[in-house]
């Protein structure tokens, strides 16, 4: 509406008096938010026809963000892990299953006291086949207590990330129907 007012120079009231003359149903903020920052529609279409192997790889992502994912934020499909293959497999969910564009995915990455900044990113960057800049800044976290570990992962640990409301809310949805499954 505010767009709207803006292109006819006008007031928002005087937007929302003829929306409401014509019963013209408003979007809800978010709705609007979601709109303009997705122009072209939804950044992601979950593929709906699945072969075997996908259904595999269906199975393996919803397992991965079932165990490694985070699940409080609202608007973030994440999964961090210092396991490469895992972090390969998850990325290749999104982009077969979840059809998201690799532009879409981010990455960041937490190494420890004892890692070498530079080394962590090279190693990721190579594993990923992604640039080093992908990363922004590498956080490398201060020693913790007294672990029971001399050397914690040389290289750290990685966050893929895809920001979708809509993808996170589907997501989650999947997990709920199988917590509810009789198996």
């Amino acid at each position: 509406m505010a767009d709207i007012a803006k292109n006819l120079n006008c007031s928002i009231h005087k937007i929302v008096y003829w929306m409401d003359k014509f019963n013209i149903p408003r979007r809800s903020f978010s709705d609007a938010v979601y709109l303009k920052a997705n122009p072209h529609g939804d950044p992601f279409k979950i593929k709906k026809q699945l072969s075997d192997k996908e259904l595999i790889l269906y199975g393996i992502g919803i397992g991965i963000y079932w165990g490694e994912g985070e699940k409080v934020s609202k608007g973030k499909v994440r999964v961090a892990n210092s396991d490469p293959k895992l972090i390969l497999a998850f990325r290749n969910f999104l982009i077969k299953i979840c059809q998201v564009t690799l532009s879409r995915i981010h990455y960041s990455l937490i190494c420890f006291n004892d890692s070498n900044v530079k080394d962590v990113g090279t190693y990721w960057s190579k594993v990923l086949e992604i640039s080093e800049e992908k990363f922004g800044k590498i956080v490398q976290i201060a020693p913790q207590g007294k672990g029971n570990y001399r050397r914690k992962s040389q290289y750290g640990v990685c966050i893929i990330e895809i920001s979708n409301t809509k993808l996170k809310n589907w997501v989650m949805h999947e997990l709920k129907k199988l917590q509810i499954s009789p198996w």
